[in-house]
C-alpha cells in the first residue's frame, strides 16, 4: 500500500511561488497516475492537477482551469516524487493541498486509491 507524504506548504503573499512535493513509499510509484487536490475551509475538495504514468511519448498532465498557466505538475520516478510548482499565487489558492495516487488518470477523487495527509498553503493579499 502506497504511503504519500506532502511537504513544501507555507505562507506567501499574493504573486509569490511555492513548490509542493509528494514523496511516495511505494516502489511501484511509476505505475500510478499522480494527482493534486485541494480543500479550502468550508468547501469541498477539488481537483487541481494530475499527471499520467510515463510512457514512450512522455507523461500527460491535466489541470483545473483555475490553475492552468500558473501551476505545473511534474514527476521524478527515480525519486518516487511528484511536484506541484505554484506561481502567481492568489488568495483563493489558500487551501490544504493533498497528493493522491491511483491507477486511473482522472479529475475525480474516486479515481485515486491513496492519499497523503495534506499540506497547508496560505496566500495573503
Amino acid at each position: 500500500q502506497a504511503q504519500l507524504v506532502e511537504s513544501g506548504g507555507g505562507s506567501v503573499q499574493a504573486g509569490g511561488s511555492l513548490r509542493l512535493s509528494c514523496a511516495a513509499s511505494e516502489h511501484t510509484f511509476s505505475s500510478y497516475a499522480m494527482g493534486w487536490f485541494r480543500q479550502a475551509p468550508g468547501k469541498e475538495r477539488e481537483f487541481v492537477a494530475t499527471m499520467s504514468v510515463v510512457t514512450w511519448s512522455g507523461a500527460r498532465p491535466d489541470y483545473a482551469d483555475s490553475v492552468k498557466g500558473r501551476f505545473t505538475i511534474s514527476r521524478d520516478n527515480a525519486k518516487n516524487t511528484v511536484y506541484l510548482q505554484m506561481n502567481s499565487l492568489k488568495p483563493e489558492d489558500t487551501a490544504v493541498y493533498y497528493c493522491a495516487a491511483g491507477s486511473i488518470l482522472g479529475r475525480s477523487q474516486h479515481d485515486y486509491d491513496y492519499w497523503g495527509r495534506g499540506t497547508q498553503v496560505t496566500v495573503s493579499s
